[in-house]
């Protein structure tokens, strides 16, 4: 089980105890939210996608959206998200559970400044009812990122 996988990736940085098991949900922004008591944008969401053939994951805050012409000036291709089966299959977790913890060796991890406004977010950790609650600093630590990008819109003003 891959909420197993990340608790043990976790343990060498103390972390794991840190992982927040819900009774409900928490496979989408909105329903992370309603479980971890935050809003939306709090909650950061790990997208995958295909680059040259290869597995890449960036983390944003929930409330944007990827900006089809930063991300083709950035990687020099249109932004392809992996589907179903490739997201378990390349990244090592499944749709709901997918983190920057945990993943298969090889994938590419990138931070969205869209992150970067906020103390501490919470993604997910490896299952469809579970996440942490991290700083940017542990964000780059345990998922291994010191890279940060710029390919999401702007949040939506409501």
């Amino acid at each position: 089980m891959a909420i197993e996988v990340v608790r043990n990736y976790l343990r060498q940085w103390g972390a794991d105890e840190r992982i927040i098991e819900f009774d409900t949900s928490s496979a989408t922004v909105e329903l992370a939210a309603q479980a971890v008591g935050c809003e939306p944008a709090r909650i950061a969401k790990t997208l995958s996608f295909l680059v040259d053939g290869h597995a890449i994951l960036i983390v944003t805050a929930g409330d944007v959206k990827v900006d089809n012409a930063k991300y083709k000036a950035l990687f020099h291709t249109k932004a392809k998200m992996l589907h179903g089966e490739q997201v378990t299959e390349l990244i090592g977790h499944a749709i709901g559970g997918v983190c920057p913890f945990g993943v298969k060796d090889g994938v590419e991890i990138y931070l969205d400044e869209s992150l970067k406004r906020f103390q501490t977010v919470f993604p997910a950790a490896g299952s469809g009812n579970s996440a942490i609650e991290v700083t940017m600093e542990e964000l780059e630590r345990f998922s291994g990122s010191s890279r940060w990008i710029d390919v999401c819109k702007a949040p939506e003003q409501g």
